[in-house]
């Protein structure tokens, strides 16, 4: 009798042992399960971010601006990672490096310089920059186009290229005289551009590279 109380007793340790070490191994599973969502997620937003993108990732030739909203990735640190607006001033905010000046700079250059900042907290950080809405870059386009208006750019683009997108000249338009306005430094130039020069390839005759804020006017 008292061996079978023994074993009776043996077992009931048994069971509870193993009961103890299945509730373990579900509970690591849990906080595995955990762990691998947390690490997905701002990759599977980085690459979501990437197929809505209005400007290439990394960008080497559009400038970044004021009003433009920019997704900062830095992989494996997802308290950095995140959407930032571009302030008036031109700054941004991040975590740790704090304000940095954006405006002015590629999304290429952007990058380099959150790599420089963040290699004085993280080791060998590795940092997306993508521009998911590209609001500064913008010219005005007035006078005979069929188009008139804003037109938002999302590259380097010329003048005979805003004109296709402003809808070509009107019958009454004169190509001859366009006058593109452009300040900068504070100070307002015109440029007088002869468009039918610049078509028939004129020697001489170039066409202009325009910048955000240009006003091009086409007279009649």
């Amino acid at each position: 009798m008292r061996r079978l109380q023994i074993a009776g007793l043996f077992l009931i340790a048994y069971c509870l042992l193993a009961g103890v070490a299945v509730v373990f191994a579900q509970q690591a599973a849990q906080d595995a399960g955990k762990a691998e969502k947390k690490a997905v997620a701002p990759k599977a937003e980085l690459q979501a971010r990437q197929a809505t993108a209005q400007v290439a990732a990394d960008s080497g030739t559009y400038v970044i601006g004021p009003e433009d909203v920019l997704y900062i990735y830095v992989w494996k640190e997802e308290n950095l990672s995140r959407s930032v607006p571009v302030r008036m001033d031109g700054m941004i905010s991040i975590p740790l490096v704090d304000d940095i000046k954006a405006a002015g700079l590629t999304p290429l250059q952007l990058k380099e310089l959150l790599l420089a900042k963040l290699r004085e907290f993280v080791d060998t950080p590795d940092v997306t920059v993508i521009v998911t809405e590209a609001n500064s870059y913008k010219v005005y386009v007035q006078g005979e186009v069929r188009t008139p208006g804003v037109i938002r750019l999302r590259a380097e683009t010329s003048l005979v290229q805003v004109i296709v997108l402003a809808g070509g000249f009107t019958d009454w338009a004169d190509k001859k005289k366009i006058t593109i306005l452009r300040k900068e430094g504070g100070k307002e130039s015109r440029i007088r551009v002869n468009y039918k020069k610049i078509i028939d390839g004129d020697e001489g005759a170039r066409d202009i590279i325009l910048k955000s804020g240009d006003i091009i006017i086409v007279p009649n």
